[in-house]
């Protein structure tokens, strides 16, 4: 590659047989464009990919429509760049592609992404796709890309997977409106940035598999009705109780004492507040009675909406598609609730949920080895809300995957589902703690996703900014996974998986 000119290269991918598309293109765009970077090759050879749509059939221009839309975003968020600007050049070839076209076909959604970079053309490119039966988030999207930052008036967050997911009501909108308000000038340009490169980065990804493999899998996610989640009846007897052999103090590491009137250190002395099932070991509380702890926790439980139910019906089966590589929907919820069923092996001892959010997985650990034994942990109070509506019978703890509130050798079985991308900078310390609290011969079973092998499709993939993790996303590599386990004293016992998930099953063999 050295060597060959880019009009090499270009006449490579055109004349390559099938299966030598996809290795002839990360040659050309590895020429021009690495990791989000520019060579000194991308200037001269925009003009030369866009000329050559002229000549090449369909099965080729969604991989180079692809690849100027990478050119064009390396000099984001300038739009006047003189590769950008070299690109933009032939925004008259890609409106005259676009017309008339299937909206889920591979070309067209290449097209959006490509069009997503020409802010200063939002006018005309909205135009050209007004008669296109774009589905609400393609169309979201698309508007969202072309948007300028309104600094009086900036429209944050809730932009992911489209801005068309996130219906607000009139009392949401002034609530979100006011928390933007406290943000300074340089924050509020810092979210938009990071909400735009977001956006850009999930057109991509669509746009790149569908070149590659075909049209992606029709979504079926609906919005879920927009109502309020109350969290279920606690049940008869102290679910939590039964567990208190296993809980230690997060402030002393001493034995937790639960009673009538709440969870104590008897040590320290540390009171934690209980309400509903959840008992939360965030903070420590040494002052105020348990009346005033509960009515604390119950107010915020109050004040949860629907984000539990939203995560599940929308927002996880996006991540599938971004994080796994699931546009094609190959990997299906009941083959995940197959795969943990079958690998779900306790010894003595709770069962321990890690990051059990709304309560999907948990609910397939329940039926596997007895609600009676399984302990749900995760840091979103909305989460648990919801999963203790959905199960009432298994108690729920607010507390961090990093620092389990559990004695050494206390548990029968780990389950870390679709969770560990979610503290990825601590992931080492977080397999830890799990090998720490696991009994000898006790399981853990884990579902995450590992970095594509794709170049393009894993830049994509590291261009989602979500909250938890402002400087894109983190994923793993297998053996990354491997060494966390053994340095935890777990022996792997299987790891697999299609796409880019990684499903694992491994068992605590060494103290």
């Amino acid at each position: 590659m050295t060597h060959a000119t880019v009009a090499e290269l270009l006449t490579a991918f055109t004349d390559a047989t099938p299966d030598r598309i996809d290795a002839q293109f990360q040659r050309l765009a590895g020429a021009l464009w690495r990791d989000g970077t520019l060579t000194e090759l991308a200037r001269p050879a925009a003009a030369t990919l866009v000329a050559s749509l002229d000549r090449i059939g369909e099965d080729r221009q969604g991989h180079l429509l692809v690849l100027l839309g990478l050119l064009a975003e390396a000099e984001h968020p300038a739009t006047d760049g003189p590769v950008a600007a070299e690109v933009r050049k032939g925004l008259p070839r890609y409106l005259e592609l676009v017309k008339n076209r299937d909206s889920r076909e591979p070309l067209t959604l290449a097209l959006l992404y490509l069009l997503s970079q020409f802010t200063d053309d939002r006018d005309q490119i909205l135009a050209a796709v007004a008669d296109l039966d774009l589905d609400a988030e393609d169309r979201s999207r698309l508007e969202r890309s072309l948007q300028r930052l309104d600094p009086d008036d900036p429209d944050l967050g809730r932009v992911w997977p489209s801005p068309s997911a996130w219906p607000l009501d009139e009392a949401e909108r002034a609530y979100h409106q006011a928390q933007t308000r406290t943000l300074t000038p340089a924050q509020v340009a810092a979210n938009w940035e990071n909400d735009s490169r977001t956006v850009l980065a999930y057109s991509g990804a669509k746009a790149y598999w569908a070149a590659r493999h075909g049209a992606p899998a029709v979504v079926t996610d609906a919005v879920p009705p927009h109502r309020p989640v109350q969290p279920g009846p606690a049940p008869e007897g102290d679910i939590l109780a039964r567990h208190a052999a296993a809980f230690r103090c997060r402030r002393c590491g001493g034995r937790l004492s639960f009673g009538a009137d709440g969870v104590r250190c008897a040590s320290c002395g540390t009171a934690y507040p209980i309400a509903n099932g959840v008992l939360d070991l965030t903070t420590g509380i040494t002052e105020g009675t348990a009346d005033e702890v509960t009515a604390d926790l119950l107010s915020k439980l109050a004040a949860m909406p629907t984000l539990g139910i939203y995560y599940e019906s929308v927002l996880r089966p996006a991540f599938l598609r971004i994080a796994g590589a699931n546009w094609d929907n190959a990997v299906t919820p009941a083959d995940e609730d197959r795969y943990l069923a079958g690998h779900l092996r306790p010894v003595e001892g709770p069962v321990l949920d890690v990051a059990a959010g709304a309560g999907r997985w948990t609910e397939v650990v329940a039926r596997t080895v007895g609600a009676d034994r399984v302990i749900a942990l995760d840091m979103a109070l909305p989460m648990l809300n919801v999963l203790r509506a959905r199960l009432p019978q298994v108690p729920a703890v607010l507390a961090s995957a990093t620092a389990l509130p559990f004695d050494d050798a206390s548990l029968g079985a780990v389950n870390c589902w679709n969770a560990l991308q979610a503290f990825p900078d601590d992931a080492a310390a977080g397999i830890a703690e799990m090998g720490r609290c696991l009994r000898p011969g006790g399981s853990f079973t884990m579902m995450t996703f590992r970095w594509d092998d794709d170049p393009i499709a894993r830049y994509f993939q590291a261009s989602h900014y979500f909250p938890s993790r402002l400087e894109g996303m983190l994923l793993f590599t297998v053996d990354e996974i491997r060494q966390w386990l053994t340095d935890a004293g777990m022996t792997v016992r299987d790891i697999s998986g299609q796409g880019t998930f990684v499903f694992v099953t491994a068992e605590k063999t060494k103290a």
